[in-house]
Order: C-alpha cells, then sequence, then structure tokens
C-alpha cells in the first residue's frame, strides 16, 4: 500500500485454532475496521507488509477477534504475533463537519483570538474527560490546552489554523 499509513490496532495473541487474532483496538471506528471485507495492512516489526481483509470481527472484553480471510489456522496466525495493523490514507473513513483526525490538528499553528500567534500543536494527549493539545510556544515551552468549546473556538485542518481564547491562568 503506498500514501500514509494510521494505526488501527496491535495484535497481541491468537484465539482457538481457527486463526483468529486478538487486537487492541487503537482506532475510533472499531466496528468499521472491523467489518467483514475492511482491507487493512499488517505490518512487521521488520518493516513487513502483508495486505489483509477481514472476515469477521467481534469485540469481546477489551479486545476484538478478528479472523482474516489470509489465515486459515493458528499456525498462519501465531506469525503476525505482535504486528501492528495499519490503514491507508484512502480508507480513512469520512468525518462529519466539525470532526477531525489527530493527524490533521499536530502542526496547526495556533493563534489567540486577537489574532496573536501562540505556536504549533506538537501532540494531542488522552488524560480523561477531554483530549489537551499541547503546544510548543516560540520560547520552547508548552502550553497545554484543553479542547473544550470554550477554549478552542475555530479549527481549520486546510489552513492548519486554529483559533483559542485564553482562560485565566493557562498560560
Amino acid at each position: 500500500m503506498e500514501g500514509k499509513l494510521f494505526n488501527v490496532a496491535k495484535i497481541v495473541n491468537t484465539h482457538g485454532i481457527r486463526g483468529e487474532l486478538k487486537l487492541v483496538s487503537q482506532t475510533d471506528f472499531p466496528d468499521l475496521r472491523f467489518s467483514r471485507g475492511s482491507e487493512l495492512l499488517l505490518l512487521g516489526p521488520a518493516g513487513e507488509e502483508l495486505p489483509v481483509t477481514v472476515e469477521t470481527g467481534r469485540p469481546q472484553k477489551n479486545v476484538w477477534l478478528v479472523k482474516f480471510r489470509e489465515f486459515s489456522d493458528i499456525n498462519a496466525a501465531e506469525k503476525v504475533k505482535g504486528w501492528e495493523v495499519k490503514v491507508s490514507e484512502e480508507n480513512l473513513a469520512e468525518l462529519e463537519q466539525g470532526d477531525f483526525y489527530y493527524h490533521e490538528i499536530i502542526g496547526c499553528r495556533v493563534f489567540t483570538e486577537e489574532g496573536e500567534e501562540l505556536g504549533t500543536v506538537k501532540e494531542i494527549l488522552s488524560p480523561g474527560a477531554n483530549d489537551v493539545w499541547t503546544v510548543e510556544l516560540p520560547n520552547g515551552k508548552e502550553l497545554l490546552l484543553p479542547y473544550i468549546d470554550e477554549v478552542v473556538l475555530k479549527v481549520d485542518v486546510t489552513d492548519k489554523r486554529i483559533t483559542v481564547r485564553l482562560m485565566e491562568g493557562l498560560l
């Protein structure tokens, strides 16, 4: 597969003798990614790539049990334990208006509502109730912005520009 690849899951173990695998999901769309016919890419520790197609997928406790067409038994499935499961950029799901992927936010420039540039989004943390965006300031320090409506006013992923209102105590 060509182009960018995005994390979907990590293969942690096999399940049964028919080639089913246990996956720890890393996607917001597990029902879509692990549905019949979904095309994914397995990436091995040494850079090996194996395109696969989902035959069946179902949640069980805190993992997903997924059967790929390419694996008919436990011996075949055993070889990909520990591998990453990825999706190509062209197979990303369409998002609703106002929603965006993390990779679209990272690298965006952040401005106050008065137009002052604060810095660039470096990473996104998910500590609990809401995400927190880490903004790298020009002086090398970091600003932690909670992703809430009162702070993040506008996100323009096309122009890579975010407008924020700095609440008291954020800077």
